[in-house]
């Protein structure tokens, strides 16, 4: 018997030697000593960012060398004869010339903002309304001229209400503080309708302004560029060329007087129509090659 308990605990004993301990996988995480439960973090890895750059804008509107460029320009004469073509089988007084002036300007100077009268206008079925005092004398002169809405307070809460029923708006100066007290620049001013001095739609003799605003053209410089009609497509290519000149002469005028501020002058003149493309203009009413003339524009399309 001693012979097998001998034998029984040296078995014990090399059992005990030969087990393995247990590993992290076998223990459970809340058992397992803190030394076991191996814990990955992720790395950061800090970049350190340098001042953003922005990037420069240009003090001026950029315009092209149309000189270096060979850039086509063309008579108006020839300007026409193109524009002409594109609005074959369109009713006459549904098409308009359109005039772009691109101006060399700052991009935070001031701009050009006034109306002109037409030597030939374009457009004579205005409808204008007159701010004045109801029942008035200069109501009267106004209805008489052509106006289709005159008065004060019904005139101020037809277009508070959004009842527009006009396309320009005066206002003779006894209203003007009638005006600046109703509010109406919230709705007018968006659509360009709101009175001022500036655009000279405040005035004295309601009859003679109506006379003159309804062969009026107005204008804006946007982006460094003006825009307006200068013409209906039934013009001959010397009443387009009164237009032109008259419109040319008076925003060089408006760049002198501005001059002092901010440089700016005419750099391109584009022509345009209603459904044709724009062709740049070179400053000449014919060129000798040319392959029609101006008696031939005035004919009928």
């Amino acid at each position: 018997m001693a012979a097998v308990d001998k034998c029984l605990a040296s078995l014990a004993r090399l059992s005990l030697l030969q087990a393995s301990r247990p590993t992290t996988s076998m223990v459970s995480r809340c058992l397992a000593p803190a030394t076991l439960v191996q814990t990955r973090q992720a790395s950061v890895v800090r970049i350190k960012k340098g001042p953003v750059k922005k990037k420069s804008v240009p003090k001026e509107y950029k315009r092209h060398n149309l000189d270096k460029t060979d850039f086509p320009r063309f008579s108006l004469v020839e300007a026409m004869r193109i524009l002409r073509a594109y609005e074959v089988g369109q009713p006459p007084a549904s098409v308009k010339y359109d005039l772009a002036i691109n101006l060399k300007t700052a991009r935070n100077g001031p701009v050009i903002k006034s109306s002109l009268r037409l030597p030939h206008p374009v457009g004579t079925d205005w409808r204008i309304a007159v701010i004045c005092k109801e029942g008035s004398d200069v109501a009267a002169a106004a209805s008489a001229a052509g106006a289709v809405a005159v008065g004060e307070a019904s005139l101020f809460e037809q277009i508070l209400n959004d009842n527009i029923t006009f396309d320009r708006l005066l206002c003779h100066e006894g209203s003007e503080k009638a005006l600046q007290k109703a509010g109406l620049g919230r709705v007018l001013g968006p659509k360009g309708l709101m009175p001022s001095a500036r655009m000279k739609t405040i005035v004295t003799d309601v009859a003679k302004s109506i006379r003159d605003t309804a062969g009026s053209a107005d204008y804006r410089e946007r982006m460094g560029v003006v825009r307006l009609a200068v013409g209906q497509l039934g013009h001959t290519a010397e009443q387009l060329k009164a237009n032109i000149s008259a419109v040319l002469a008076k925003i060089k005028a408006e760049c002198t007087e501005i001059s002092e501020e901010s440089h700016k002058e005419i750099h391109d003149v584009i022509l345009s129509t209603t459904n044709g493309p724009a062709v740049s203009l070179s400053g000449k009413m014919v060129n000798e090659d040319d392959a029609v003339t101006a008696e031939q524009l005035s004919s009928a399309m």
